[in-house]
């Protein structure tokens, strides 16, 4: 005898048994409250002679209940992503929610569409550093809640980190240490942080006399710093502020391999305080971003969305940031001329 494949159980077979709609079974498993408790039990007892059993993901994609919250970033493999990530996961925890966590690789054409695929599957969206248009997220966050980081959207909820505050710092330093020029080391040109940060290093200049120059753009990666150094190598700077740590740490090793000193020779910057930062030789200065606390904050927020809050910010919320000195920036070192001796000296500047 040929043993007869075994056929699931559905809402359907359960509802003609129990001569009910196939809807009012599916109150009874994911909407409880709203099925009469004699009916819901009938329902339940029936179920269970069938051998039906409920599926919950499908009960979540119905009622768009799923707890879920899709975290969108740019490139996973960048390590200032990992306590964006953290953060966000804790507080998602904490919340009664789970992290879905989805990768562009820096293409706004893949964002779009992972995040189009991810609608049904999530309850609202947190976008780390997007690289689609701003009508593009608009679009999105009509469909699901939606926060927006290291992009200020005026209708749309946005955290971002204080970059004007940041160049400001590093522009500072670089002043106090005797710089009169530096070149700033670009980033991808859909990055919204990128622009920002060369127009207040562009207006801080121009406010402070330091000359500056741009090179690149430039993928924001270490390969891409490594590439960038080649270019500034044709004409050595005295001061570079990259786009993120990984370049400025690109851009140091490409220097170093051709014996420029650092900081003697150049003093380099760069953005977000990842831990490599403090590990390379010499440590890197930095402007520190509190990225954990950006991506709770962003959890909370999109919660918050989801519950019924109503977004009524009319400029993106700005998270302080810091300048962390440490041994990649110097004094600058100028070559003069003794009078006395007819020979080539090397000083330290704080003019």
């Amino acid at each position: 005898m040929t043993e007869q494949p075994h056929t699931a159980v559905t809402i359907y077979d359960v509802a003609k048994a129990a001569g009910v709609a196939p809807s009012t079974v599916s109150r009874t498993f994911a909407r409880p409250g709203r099925v009469n408790a004699d009916t819901a039990a009938r329902i339940r007892r029936i179920a269970d002679e069938l051998g039906y059993r409920a599926n919950p993901i499908g009960q979540a994609l119905s009622t768009s209940q799923t707890r879920l919250i899709g975290l969108m970033v740019s490139d996973v493999a960048n390590p200032f992503y990992s306590q964006l990530i953290r953060g966000a996961q804790l507080a998602a925890t904490e919340a009664g929610y789970e992290i879905l966590l989805a990768d562009s690789r820096e293409s706004g054409t893949r964002e779009r569409t992972a995040l189009e695929r991810l609608v049904p599957v999530v309850e609202g969206f947190v976008i780390g550093s997007s690289r689609m248009s701003d009508s593009a997220l608009r679009n999105i966050a009509k469909q699901r809640p939606m926060v927006v980081l290291n992009r200020a959207l005026l209708d749309v909820p946005s955290v971002v980190t204080d970059n004007a505050g940041g160049m400001r710092a590093a522009v500072e330093l670089l002043r106090e240490l005797g710089h009169d020029s530096v070149v700033y080391v670009a980033g991808p040109e859909a990055s919204w942080p990128d622009g920002m940060r060369f127009r207040a290093l562009r207006d801080l200049g121009t406010s402070s006399g330091l000359g500056v120059q741009k090179v690149g753009p430039f993928l924001p990666t270490f390969e891409g710093g490594l590439a960038a150094s080649r270019v500034l190598l044709e004409r050595l700077p005295t001061a570079v502020i990259a786009y993120n740590d990984l370049m400025a740490i690109g851009v140091m090793h490409g220097f170093l391999a051709e014996g420029v000193r650092i900081p003697e020779q150049v003093s380099v910057i760069g953005f977000d305080d990842i831990l490599i930062s403090r590990l390379v030789l010499p440590s890197l200065t930095t402007v520190a971003a509190p990225m954990r606390q950006m991506g709770a904050t962003a959890v909370n927020n999109v919660v918050a969305l989801i519950k019924g809050a109503r977004h009524r910010a009319e400029e993106a919320m700005a998270m302080p940031v810091q300048l962390k000195v440490r041994g990649s920036t110097g004094q600058r070192r100028r070559k003069r001329v003794s009078p006395a001796l007819g020979t080539t000296m090397v000083s330290g500047s704080a003019s």
